[in-house]
């Protein structure tokens, strides 16, 4: 008799040794934690984005929200009327519609960046987070002309307007992991005195390493004990090494308790962690247990057609071949994997990410590295009989081309036969 099946809670054991998991001490994260979205502002400063009609704006708001993502920064209302104007309408669609996501705002430390908040929050009856940002590196001050005194007094003083108005204020330092210890620690202490909730540390440049991020939060970590005041850490990262996603991970894994991050990385340059791939790898180490992630694709792929961004075709979760195979061994065993009715499995046999948790699907294609199993499942899922001399001339055009077969390729084969 074959083995019985087992049930899923103990699958991922049963079948799948997870290194991942040796060693670890308890849960990777041990403390509460939040995200913070960035696609409405940041992901909007990327060069090559246009910047979409509000009622675009509305709907990935709206899907932040769906995720669970926590907070959403919705831009910069200081900048223009227009981006006054869109803000007022999501934090006004966030209070009607009576959203779990709050709002945020960013600002440089300048009385007028934070007045606009300042109605805003009044206008639509919601608190608004203050999001007040300043260079803090040495090669920022020198290329401004600034010296410390100069930066912790505009930070003061843009501080205290939004602490009079009532609204809690995360105080940022741009270019935080270029900045000297000294530097850092006058400016920390001095938001902390005049009322700021949270700091934030920059990676604006994206010059960290996670050996960076971890010594920068210990050391902020210390400063903030230093005060006797309970402060939050944010951790806002930028892609140019390519590791502003580990980084985002490592950040949460060591003493930040926010971390930001945009729809498809967008944002300067090349960009900021990618907020669905920390939402997927979040999920995949068990710290989002019951949080429905399905509409992942969606959020991403309503992004993407809001900016005008092209996604790459072997971008994970979302890219166009995130879960095709055409490869005859991979396909085989997602099929045997199928024919014993077991979705779990077949989501899994030749995937590290199970497509179904994110909302899309494995996908069996038929190219020149494909086998007769392909042809055979492909013909099946468009209830098409697979009969030998039928499967036989398909692999005989699929061998002869340098590409996957498109569906009218395949069809135009079985016309030949049928």
């Amino acid at each position: 008799m074959p083995p019985t099946t087992p049930s899923n809670a103990s699958r991922e054991t049963e079948y799948i040794y997870d290194w991942n998991e040796v060693n670890r001490r308890g849960r990777l994260l041990q403390n509460p934690f939040t995200l913070f979205d960035e696609t409405l502002r940041d992901g909007l400063q990327n060069p090559s984005v246009k910047d979409p009609p509000i009622e675009a704006k509305v709907k990935m708001l709206h899907l932040m929200d769906d995720l669970g993502i926590h907070v959403a920064d919705v831009g910069l209302p200081g900048s223009s009327s227009r981006a006054f104007e869109d803000c007022l309408r999501l934090c006004r669609e966030a209070a009607d519609q009576k959203m779990k996501i709050k709002i945020a705002c960013a600002g440089r430390t300048v009385v007028g960046d934070i007045t606009p908040m300042i109605e805003l929050s009044q206008r639509a009856g919601i608190p608004v987070e203050v999001y007040a940002f300043i260079g803090s590196s040495p090669i920022r001050q020198y290329a401004e002309s600034w010296d410390v005194d100069l930066i912790a007094r505009r930070s003061a003083e843009a501080i205290d307007v939004a602490v009079k108005a009532g609204l809690p204020v995360c105080y940022v330092t741009e270019d935080t992991t270029r900045s000297r210890p000294e530097v850092l620690s006058t400016l920390f202490r001095a938001a902390i005195d005049h009322g700021a909730t949270r700091l934030c540390l920059s990676d604006t440049v994206g010059h960290a390493t996670p050996d960076g991020v971890y010594n920068l939060i210990q050391f902020t970590r210390n400063v903030i004990a230093g005060t006797g005041v309970d402060i939050a850490i944010d951790w806002h990262g930028h892609n140019d090494r390519g590791l502003a996603l580990e980084n985002a991970l490592w950040a949460l894994e060591h003493g930040a308790s926010r971390v930001h991050a945009t729809a498809l990385g967008i944002g300067e340059r090349v960009g900021n962690a990618q907020m669905e791939l920390i939402l997927l790898n979040l999920k995949l180490l068990g710290q989002l247990e019951d949080q429905d992630l399905t509409k992942l694709l969606e959020y991403c792929t309503t992004t993407a057609e809001a900016v005008g961004w092209d996604v790459p075709i072997n971008y994970p979760l979302v890219g166009r071949d995130a879960f095709r195979t055409a490869t005859g061994v991979h396909a085989a065993a997602i099929i045997k994997a199928m024919s014993k009715g077991d979705a779990w499995l077949a989501d899994r046999i030749y995937s590290g990410v199970p497509a179904g948790m994110f909302g899309r699907s494995q996908e069996i294609c038929i190219g020149f590295m494909s086998g007769g199993s392909n042809v055979s499942y492909w013909l099946r899922q468009r209830n098409i009989e697979p009969s030998e001399q039928l499967v036989s001339e398909i692999l005989k055009v699929a061998k002869e081309s340098s590409a996957l077969l498109t569906d009218d390729e395949v069809l135009a084969v079985v016309q030949r036969f049928t």
